[in-house]
């Protein structure tokens, strides 16, 4: 029975920090300025983050603020086609800093992959927040997301024996990735028909899309913290990790959410 209790050790931690994460959410997304500062603080607190994963030779806090000011203003100012356009000359312009300060070629690929999280995938939450459905389109790609990632922590907890990727990340399972997948296309069929009026079919689409996606999105950054030697991306949240920790499955999620919805309302 020991081992069995401890396997729930951390939940009510989980739990308490999600209670200030949905609190965080709600201020987020409750105006178009408020979520534009709060994707910057995401990529702010992601990039400090990876900086520090991937011990790049620099002040992490200060070249954070700046990507965080960055972004702000390129996200307040500018469409998507203008802001990708300037993202990507900021993005080139930060490589080549780190260029010159003579990073190693595992610190670049860090700074690389860290630019594409922080500038591309999560932007993408404000362009959703901004969209026709709104305040419901972001509530349903986040609390979808997340909540798939609880299913799929849950069930490998309840019922996880075959693991998928020992060497990347040992606790998840087959179990755990269907049964999350499963209760994912669930819920995203009742948020769906309430937040986006859209049918089962496009309903059960978006479930699966989303579940599988996330899960990559957890994998991949599993993958980054083995490369970096580190358990988790940070301490801000207690019970989770870091900001990168809870978000992960985001960076695939919340791209793919934004060009597929209307495409599958159209249909």
């Amino acid at each position: 029975m020991k081992p069995e209790e401890n396997k729930f050790a951390d939940v009510p931690l989980r739990v308490k920090t999600w209670i200030y994460i949905i609190i965080v959410f709600a201020l987020g997304i409750s105006h178009p300025l408020a979520m534009a500062l709060f994707v910057s603080w995401i990529g702010l607190q992601s990039f400090l983050e990876f900086l520090k994963m991937f011990k790049v030779p620099v002040n992490p806090v200060i070249s954070s603020i700046f990507i965080g000011i960055s972004q702000f203003y390129l996200l307040f100012y500018f469409n998507i086609k203008n802001y990708l356009l300037y993202s990507s000359l900021l993005g080139i312009f930060v490589l080549l800093y780190f260029l010159l300060l003579k990073s190693s070629t595992k610190q670049l690929y860090g700074v690389s992959i860290a630019l594409l999280v922080c500038l591309f995938s999560f932007p993408h939450l404000l362009w959703i927040r901004n969209s026709t459905n709104g305040i419901s389109a972001i509530i349903f790609i986040v609390v979808v997301t997340e909540l798939n990632d609880v299913f799929q922590y849950l069930m490998g907890k309840f019922f996880g024996k075959h693991k998928i990727t020992p060497q990347i990340s040992p606790n998840k399972t087959w179990e755990g990735l269907i049964g999350g997948i499963f209760l994912t296309i669930i819920l995203s069929n009742i948020l769906g028909y309430f937040l986006l009026k859209t049918g089962i079919l496009t309903n059960s689409i978006l479930g699966l899309i989303l579940g599988i996606s996330g899960f990559f999105g957890d994998i991949f950054m599993s993958y980054l913290k083995r490369k970096t030697n580190v358990k988790d991306t940070g301490n801000l949240l207690p019970g989770h990790g870091g900001l990168l920790d809870r978000v992960d499955s985001l960076i695939f999620n919340a791209p793919l959410f934004f060009w597929a919805l209307p495409l599958l309302i159209k249909n």
